[in-house]
């Protein structure tokens, strides 16, 4: 259990870090994770359609095909806060840019 953990975490980290420097592969990879609970990350839609949403907003079809995807399984509101969070991420990054 507890290797599974830090296996996530890592996964986690090193997705995130790579995010952060403008990787649309990591952007998608940490969606991937969050909607199918790979690596040992729970499956939470709300995180996995903000990071789709931040990797099709940077070019990746792949990205808006499971975005679309994941959509028919949320609810309004569901989606409300995925995108909140998105657009709060991008303006951490932005402050974080300056």
């Amino acid at each position: 259990m507890a290797n599974s953990i830090k296996s996530a975490a890592f996964l986690i980290e090193s997705r995130l870090a790579d995010a952060a420097i403008g990787s649309v592969d990591a952007l998608f990879d940490l969606g991937i994770a969050f909607s199918t609970g790979g690596g040992g990350v729970d499956v939470d839609l709300i995180e996995a359609h903000k990071w789709f949403n931040l990797a099709a907003l940077n070019g990746s079809e792949e990205a808006m095909m499971c975005r679309a995807d994941i959509s028919d399984d949320m609810t309004a509101r569901e989606i409300a806060e995925a995108q909140k969070q998105a657009r709060a991420w991008l303006q951490s990054m932005d402050r974080r840019a300056a």
